[in-house]
């Protein structure tokens, strides 16, 4: 597998990315979703990264977003998805380890993320790999779906 950093707006980039929304949408109410469309992906701040296979197919994503809130300087993760038939490969714990190496070397001290609370391996993952959980940070608002995590880099 091979870990890259790449544009999301590649055909098949959006089509996991449209089966990320799906699977959220079936979990979750709109109001419990808080997903970046392409655009926001697409802007200044944004690190997005493709897991590809040995054959060069997509197979999981993750964005890196640059926040600096009111003096609070963090990384967030966005979009992380793995796709079902590669679930349980170690592909979501690489591109999590990659994630938090870009913050790292960016100069952030802290990584932070929302997860719902229905996806309990994507909240394991982050748990193994140092999260803790939090109260909601930056526009984020109480919400009893929602888990808030970080890390400290």
């Amino acid at each position: 597998m091979i870990i890259n950093t790449e544009s999301p707006d590649q055909p098949e980039v959006i089509s996991m990315l449209e089966r990320l929304d799906a699977y959220c949408a079936a979990l979750y109410p709109a109001e419990s979703n808080h997903l970046m469309d392409i655009a926001s992906l697409l802007q200044d701040g944004v690190l997005f990264l493709v897991a590809r296979d040995v054959d060069g197919r997509a197979v999981g994503c993750a964005a890196l977003v640059d926040r600096a809130v009111a003096g609070d300087n963090y990384g967030e993760l966005k979009r992380m998805y793995v796709d079902d038939a590669c679930r349980g490969q170690g592909v979501g714990r690489r591109l999590l380890e990659h994630v938090v190496m870009f913050a790292a070397m960016s100069g952030k001290q802290v990584l932070r993320l929302e997860t719902g609370i229905h996806q309990p391996e994507a909240i394991r993952l982050y748990e193994r790999a140092g999260f803790a959980r939090i109260e909601p940070f930056g526009d984020y608002r109480p919400d009893p779906l929602s888990l808030f995590m970080e890390k400290r880099l």
